[in-house]
């Protein structure tokens, strides 16, 4: 009787000749044709948008865009940082009022001193010609 071996196939080695690792190393290298995508703001927004939308659906929109579940909680955490940050700016209250320069402020000064001279300028004008279109002094 033969003692034949049925059934047991030939078991890969992990060693490699020194032939085989020559082989792989004049192979040429393909790079992958999937490259990390760059989200911009509006596109991370609209996602978190949607996320928020639809709370059940989250798991096909991250497979849909590649992303993880960590992607859209760092999204999510930016999200509410800017959000309390634009609110925190604005206040209740009085609005305070711009500064000006301080030329700026100095030229509507001068400006504003030419302004109330010609004014006095004007009135006395003003003055004499109501006198003499009452007729002056005429006896006083």
């Amino acid at each position: 009787m033969s003692h034949k071996k049925e059934g047991k196939e030939k078991v890969f080695n992990p060693v490699l000749s020194l032939e085989e690792i020559e082989r792989a190393k004049a192979l040429p290298v393909e790079r992958s044709s999937k490259r990390r995508c760059f989200l911009t703001a509006e596109k991370k927004f609209d996602l978190f948008v949607e996320s928020c939308r639809s709370p059940g659906r989250v798991g096909e929109m991250l497979r849909r865009e590649g992303l993880y579940h960590t992607d859209l909680a760092r999204i999510r955490s930016v999200v509410e940082e800017g959000a309390l940050a634009a609110l925190r700016s604005v206040r209740p209250g009085k609005k305070k009022k711009p500064s000006v320069p301080a030329e700026a402020h100095e030229a509507l000064l001068r400006e504003k001193e030419e302004i109330e001279k010609a004014l006095a300028s004007l009135a006395m004008e003003n003055q004499g010609l109501k006198k003499a279109w009452r007729g002056g002094s005429r006896g006083r």
